[in-house]
C-alpha cells in the first residue's frame, strides 16, 4: 500500500486527537488575536479561548456561515497582514457578494501536500500524466489539484475546462493517465468519445479524480465502465482550503478526512446539535493549520455521515461518505424533502435511461408539481408507444417508492438536454419561494 505521509495517515487515534487539540488551541489564539470578527463574537458569547482543554469543547464555539464571509468581504477575516498573503481565491459570487480566501506561503505548501496525499491514496504516482479539466482562475479546484500533482512529481497538463474535442485529442496525444474534472463532465467526455468512434482501450487512462458536485455510486460505475478507469471522489471547498480536505483511497469506500489539518463535525442542520454516530447530517469544518484564513466551525451545507469502521488500506484517518446532497439544494415538494441524488440513483438503475436528467419544479395554484426529464437511448425513444409508457410507469413507480411522493416523468431524446462542462444544472425550480 502506498502512502504520501504514512506517519500522519496511520497515526493512532490518541496521538491524532492530541495533535488536533494542540492545533485547535493555536488556531483559537490566532483568530482571537488577529481577527476582529472572532474576537468580538467570542466576547459576546462569553467564550474564553484559553479554556479549551478538550476536543469536546468545540461545541461551545459559534458557527461561521457563508454570510459571515460575505459580510467581511474582502479581507475582513484574514488573520495576517495582506503583505503575507501570496494567493487570493474567491467564489464566483453568482448568488451575491463573492467569498474571498487568502493563503500564505505555508498555506500553499500545506495545500499542495494535502492534495498530493489525496492523489497518492487514489493511485496516482510521479509516473502519471494528470490532465486537469477544472477551470483555473479564482476557482480553487484547478490550482489546488495542479499544485498537488506537481508536489507529487506527476506531469501536469493544465488544459482547464471546456473544448471537449480538444480535451480528447490532448488525452490521446499526451497519453494522459489521470483525469481530473467534475463527474458530469467525465460523462460528457465519454459520450463524445463514443460519438467520435474512439476505442477507450486505445487511451492510456487509468484513474479519474472527480469532485465539485455530488454524484452517486451508480454514476461512478457508469464512468468507470465508459472510460475504463478507477474513479475516486475527493472533497474540498474554497472556504476552508479547496480540494484536499478529504479523498477516497483506492478501496473507494469513503473519503479519508485529513484530520491532522481539519476538525470535522456532523450536525443536525435544524437543531445544530451533533448527530448520533453514523447518522447523516451537515458537515462542519474547523481549520487547524490555516495561517492566512482560519475558520471556526464553518457550516458547509453539505450532507454526509462519518464512517468509523477501519479501512482495508490501513489509513486511520476517519472517513466520510460521498456528499449526499446539500441543505440548500434540497427540494421540498408537497411537504417532502427531496434530493436530486435520490432521483439520480434510481435512474441509473433502470435499463434504457441515459445518465442525463433534469428536474423541473413548478407551482400550480397552491400545489407543487415536479417533472423529471429523462434521456433515453435512441431505440427506446423511437420504440412503440406502449413500451415508452411502460418505461415511464416503471420510473414513476420507482421514484414514488423512494421519494414518498408522485412525480411526472417525461422521456426525451438522447443528447437533447443541455450539457455542462462544469457542474451540471440538475434542478430548474420555477416556483416563487421568496414569500413576496
Amino acid at each position: 500500500m502506498t502512502y504520501w505521509e504514512k506517519e500522519r495517515e496511520c497515526m493512532s487515534r490518541s496521538d491524532l486527537e492530541q495533535l488536533q487539540l494542540e492545533r485547535l488551541q493555536s488556531t483559537l489564539y490566532r483568530v482571537t488575536t488577529h481577527v476582529p470578527f472572532y474576537r468580538k463574537k467570542f466576547k459576546e458569547e462569553g467564550i474564553d479561548p484559553d479554556g479549551f482543554n478538550s476536543l469536546a469543547d468545540i461545541n461551545k464555539l459559534p458557527f461561521t456561515s457563508k454570510d459571515d464571509l460575505r459580510n467581511n468581504y474582502p479581507y475582513g477575516l484574514f488573520a495576517v497582514p495582506l503583505r503575507d498573503i501570496v494567493r487570493v481565491h474567491a467564489s464566483s459570487g453568482t448568488t451575491g457578494t463573492a467569498t474571498v480566501v487568502g493563503y500564505t506561503k505555508n498555506d500553499l505548501k500545506t495545500w499542495s501536500n494535502m492534495v498530493a496525499r489525496i492523489l497518492t491514496a487514489a493511485g496516482v504516482t510521479n509516473d502519471d500524466v494528470v490532465q486537469i479539466a477544472f477551470g483555473y482562475g479564482m476557482f480553487t479546484g484547478g490550482f489546488g489539484l495542479h499544485y498537488g500533482a506537481e508536489r507529487l512529481g506527476a506531469s501536469v497538463i493544465p488544459i482547464s475546462s471546456g473544448n471537449t474535442k480538444r480535451q480528447i485529442q490532448i488525452m490521446q496525444d499526451f497519453r494522459t493517465t489521470a483525469l481530473v474534472c467534475t463527474p458530469s463532465y467525465a460523462l460528457v467526455l465519454a459520450d463524445t468519445m463514443d460519438d467520435l468512434g474512439i476505442n477507450i482501450s486505445s487511451l492510456s487512462l487509468k484513474y479519474g479524480l472527480f469532485g465539485g458536485e455530488p454524484w452517486s455510486e451508480e454514476m461512478r460505475r457508469e464512468i468507470q465502465t465508459k472510460l475504463g478507469i478507477i474513479a475516486t471522489d475527493n472533497y474540498g471547498l474554497s472556504e476552508v482550503m479547496g480540494p484536499g480536505v478529504a479523498g477516497e483511497c483506492i478501496e473507494r469506500n469513503g473519503l479519508h478526512i485529513n484530520e491532522d489539518h481539519f476538525l470535522v463535525e456532523i450536525i443536525n442542520p435544524d437543531t445544530l446539535k451533533p448527530v448520533a454516530e453514523g447518522e447523516v447530517g451537515e458537515v462542519v469544518v474547523t481549520t487547524l493549520t490555516k495561517e492566512g484564513f482560519p475558520v471556526i466551525r464553518y457550516r458547509t451545507r453539505d450532507l454526509a455521515r462519518i464512517i468509523d469502521e477501519p479501512c482495508p488500506c490501513g489509513r486511520t484517518l476517519r472517513r466520510m461518505t460521498r456528499i449526499m446532497g446539500r441543505t440548500d439544494d434540497m427540494l421540498i415538494i408537497k411537504g417532502v424533502n427531496v434530493y436530486p441524488m435520490q432521483i439520480e440513483s434510481i435512474l441509473f438503475d433502470i435499463e434504457g435511461t441515459e445518465p442525463h436528467y433534469q428536474i423541473i419544479v413548478e407551482r400550480q395554484g397552491r400545489l407543487d408539481k415536479a417533472q423529471v426529464l429523462v434521456e433515453v437511448t435512441e431505440s427506446i425513444f423511437f420504440d412503440q408507444m406502449k413500451k415508452q409508457r411502460q418505461l415511464v410507469e416503471e420510473i414513476k413507480r420507482r421514484l414514488a417508492a423512494e421519494l414518498g411522493i408522485g412525480v411526472d416523468v417525461k422521456l426525451v431524446e438522447e443528447k437533447s438536454l443541455e450539457r455542462f462542462e462544469g457542474k451540471a444544472k440538475r434542478v430548474i425550480d420555477k416556483r416563487d419561494l421568496s414569500g413576496k
